[in-house]
């Protein structure tokens, strides 16, 4: 078995490779459109990316990956729950770059939404290289590439009338004009002048024309700016949603119209939505019910963030989840974790080869030596309610366990993530605070269990298999049923029938805490 290919971003890597030759160094791209903000799905493209980059650095290549905000493309549309309604509305049909921030805290709209993801990639091991397109087109860096569209004109709405139903019109030319007047895009009978000069017509029936050599507010229309950036920036490879990647979308007119400029499209592959498990519909910004990776870094530690996104194929549908489930994607990876050190095995080859590049692939950097520490999630939140969601005080709790700082940095990480967890998305049956003053009024027969157990329990240390054996026996010397004794336990201790396993629960809490609850509900 080759274990080179067994994860699809080794896949894609090998089939970059064959398609684009083997070279020393590569350059692959992702971007999008910062109309709203960046959610968690829009996200899946710049992992996608990383993880492929990932794969052809594995294979000793050099690679480059750009980031391109297009921040040059027009604001078409006010997103609800933003402040300034009306100053937005007045914005409409500008370039995005140029819509004021409604939070009035960056210098623009597409800014307000760009610095976030800027802010949070590096934190999960990604770190790309962002254009803005706004500064390419208006510095004339694109000035050569527009006007051999423009020469092109023919051949372009060819390519682009296979795939309508309505052909384009007789006018149609392959670019945008933001008018020089007032800065939008509502302008009518664009000429070009067959070199370097555009002429436009306002609404009030006035001419304007620039020279887009000189740069300005002329920008080629999606479908031709997107292949032209790959000829561009000679990309060899470029993810892709649903919607570009559908028949006749914008991938496939995109690569016929590259060869225009003789150069083959970008390798490609398509991935599929993330959504919020429980919310219906696809996240939108402008509906305004997404998730951020922010969001999800509140709950998960970056290594899981790249774990749920390393695992599933690029072109699979996935939730993210913030239920229960939490609890169950933490057991999981620290499953991965222990199968990738030896400490655990699966059932076969290919599982533990798949299973440990998606660990590889899973690390913000190389993997170290030995194995992490691993606080169990599901501890962490037992000890954390004991402790009326003390941070420092579970992490004491445990710091007998710590051999290093990037142990400390871990639990703490996890916790706050547990914290965050508990607080916000927990189901109230999960949550629990311990009593301070017992409520629980006990039958004849539990007194005296109770009032022998508090003193059982002071008199020694006890493991959590020795105290479990030891509850047995004591309930079975004062004949009183196993179930009717952990009811009562939990409801002294904070006034739930049900609760973490008692045993280890008690250890947890403290012996002169529970001792304390127990002997006086022994008393009452």
């Amino acid at each position: 078995m080759d274990k080179n290919m067994v994860h699809w971003a080794d896949v894609t890597a090998h089939k970059i490779i064959c398609q684009k030759g083997d070279k020393d160094a590569y350059t692959i791209a992702a971007g999008i459109t910062p109309s709203g903000i960046v959610h968690i799905g829009n996200f899946r493209e710049i992992m996608t990316n990383d993880l492929v980059k990932r794969a052809l650095e594995y294979r000793g290549k050099k690679v480059r990956f750009i980031y391109s905000w297009d921040d040059f493309d027009v604001f078409r549309k006010v997103p609800e729950g933003l402040p300034q309604q009306d100053k937005l509305k007045l914005a409409l049909r500008k370039p995005i770059v140029d819509v004021i921030d409604p939070f009035d805290k960056h210098e623009s709209y597409a800014r307000s939404n760009q610095i976030p993801v800027e802010e949070v990639v590096h934190k999960i091991g990604i770190h790309p290289e962002f254009i803005y397109q706004h500064s390419k087109y208006r510095a004339g860096h694109y000035a050569e590439q527009i006007k051999f569209a423009l020469e092109h004109t023919q051949e372009i709405k060819d390519i682009l009338n296979k795939h309508r139903d309505t052909p384009l019109s007789n006018d149609w030319l392959p670019v945008s004009v933001f008018s020089k007047s007032n800065g939008t895009d509502i302008v009518s009978n664009i000429k070009w002048d067959g070199e370097w000069t555009i002429s436009y017509e306002l609404e009030d029936g006035n001419t304007e024309s620039l020279n887009f050599k000189e740069g300005g507010n002329v920008k080629l229309k999606w479908r031709v700016d997107w292949p032209m950036r790959w000829k561009y920036e000679e990309i060899d490879f470029e993810p892709g949603g649903k919607d570009h990647s559908t028949k006749g979308g914008s991938y496939d007119t995109g690569k016929e119209i590259v060869t225009l400029w003789n150069f083959d499209a970008p390798t490609y592959i398509r991935y599929d939505f993330v959504s919020l498990k429980g919310q219906k519909g696809k996240m939108s910004s402008s509906k305004g019910n997404v998730i951020t990776v922010q969001d999800v870094l509140k709950v998960y530690e970056p290594e899981i963030v790249r774990y749920l996104f390393a695992g599933p194929r690029a072109n699979a549908e996935f939730n993210i989840s913030f239920d229960l489930d939490v609890i169950k994607i933490y057991e999981d990876f620290d499953k991965c974790e222990r199968v990738y050190y030896d400490i655990e095995t699966l059932k076969s080859e290919k599982e533990t080869i798949k299973n440990n590049r998606t660990y590889e692939l899973s690390c913000i950097e190389k993997p170290k030596e030995n194995i992490p520490y691993q606080p169990s999630f599901r501890h962490l939140t037992n000890i954390l309610l004991v402790n009326e969601l003390d941070i420092d005080k579970t992490i004491s709790y445990l710091e007998n366990e710590l051999k290093s700082e990037s142990d400390k940095l871990r639990l703490r990480t996890r916790a706050e993530c547990a914290k965050y967890w508990l607080k916000n998305y927990a189901p109230e049956e999960f949550t629990f605070s311990v009593n301070s003053q017992t409520k629980c009024e006990l039958s004849t027969e539990l007194k005296p269990l109770f009032n022998e157990l508090a003193e059982k329990i002071e008199s020694r240390e006890w493991s959590d298999n020795e105290l479990h054996e030891e509850m047995y026996v004591l309930c079975t010397n004062h004949n009183v049923e196993h179930k009717e004794f952990f009811k009562n336990a939990y409801n002294i201790l904070i006034s739930k029938n049900k609760g973490p396993r008692l045993a280890n629960f008690i250890l947890e809490i403290g012996k002169e805490r529970v001792s304390y609850l127990f002997r006086q509900a022994s008393k009452t």
